[in-house]
């Protein structure tokens, strides 16, 4: 009678185990599934950040494009001859004040426009806090 109440015992035990391996092993399959979820998730949202930021370089390229054709129209307008016939003492005041702000507002050569932003910016979500290496994409899986 002994021995098979410690066998009724161990029955016992081995049931509970595998009752909470079953409740593990679902656990386990939930947390992949959010995991596979989330991976593709990050996926999406990196290859939107990359979009986004390559959608800026080529704004800032097309900005820095324009104020270059507004600089020269300003010189050729200031500078020229004929320019100083067409225009009034007043155009002409204006024209150099506005010159004079553009010229302040321009960057140093060799500086991007996106380094001033984020320099001026006290942004807590710059992207220049963003890491983009993806070496931790890589799971070990046993």
């Amino acid at each position: 009678i002994q021995i098979v109440r410690c066998f009724e015992v161990i029955r016992q035990k081995c049931c509970r185990l595998e009752q909470d391996q079953r409740r593990a092993r679902e656990q386990l399959a939930c947390a992949e599934a959010n995991r596979a979820v989330l991976e593709v998730k990050l996926k999406h949202a990196r290859n939107q950040v990359e979009v986004e930021m390559k959608k800026r370089h080529r704004a800032e390229a097309e900005l820095e494009k324009q104020e270059r054709k507004l600089q020269l129209i300003f010189e050729l307008l200031l500078q020229e001859p004929s320019g100083s016939a067409v225009l009034t003492v007043e155009q002409r005041s204006i024209l150099s004040t506005l010159a004079g702000q553009h010229i302040r507002r321009t960057l140093p050569p060799g500086r991007s426009r996106s380094s001033a932003v984020d320099e001026s910016c006290q942004s807590l979500l710059s992207h220049s806090d963003i890491s983009y290496d993806r070496t931790d994409d890589d799971v070990v899986r046993k």
